[in-house]
């Protein structure tokens, strides 16, 4: 037996770099080859994941573990489909348009899937997949969109910390406190790498 062993958020989160088709936004949009990204890549981009029991969220300790250690106090749903969402046309037009928050975006995928797209420090889009039992945030600062799959539903928890500020930034806004701060602790990774790259 081998002593690699397999992180089960891979089971209800996977990211790949996205092709550059301006077909349905549903689709899975690979490229050709594939190219999967890890949780760890992600991670050093600042965006963070759990597996949850979404059965059980309603009295679920690990969440409540999460909430407490990260100070999420507000809590609301957002069922996305065109039967339960206002406006659907416009918000799914919206969520897709691309943008920051000056806050985290904390959502918890309790039912269906959906796609987070976030760019990478190439200013790449590395697409999210998330299904029922994931949970991520996304840093303030980083440029990223939302869209469902083909599915076409997801419901999701909401986390904030404090009262809710759900305002996007339309890019470009790098000017911003929040995009300056996620540039300078999550974008100097790979400055210093190409900076060793070049000397090589």
């Amino acid at each position: 037996m081998g002593s690699l062993t397999k992180d089960d958020r891979e089971e209800v989160i996977q990211a790949w770099y996205m092709d550059d088709s301006d077909e349905d936004q549903r689709l899975p949009h690979h490229r050709e080859p594939k190219e999967f990204v890890s949780l760890d890549k992600l991670a050093e981009l600042g965006v963070l994941s759990w597996r949850l029991d979404a059965d059980k969220y309603e009295n679920d300790e690990e969440l409540k573990k999460i909430r407490d250690a990260r100070g999420y106090s507000y809590m609301d749903f957002c069922e996305v489909c065109p039967e339960k969402l206002p406006n659907y046309e416009e918000k799914i037009k919206n969520f897709f348009e691309e943008h920051l928050h000056t806050d985290e975006e904390i959502r918890y995928c309790v039912a269906g899937s959906g796609y987070f797209d976030a760019r990478d420090h190439n200013d790449e889009w590395i697409r999210i997949w998330v299904k029922k039992g994931a949970m991520i945030v996304l840093p303030a600062g980083i440029y990223h969109r939302f869209t469902l799959d083909s599915d076409n539903y997801i419901k999701a928890m909401r986390l904030f910390v404090g009262d809710p500020v759900w305002t996007p930034f339309n890019r470009p806004h790098d000017h911003l406190p929040a995009r300056k701060a996620y540039v300078e602790t999550f974008g100097q990774k790979e400055a210093a790498g190409q900076a060793v790259d070049a000397a090589a």
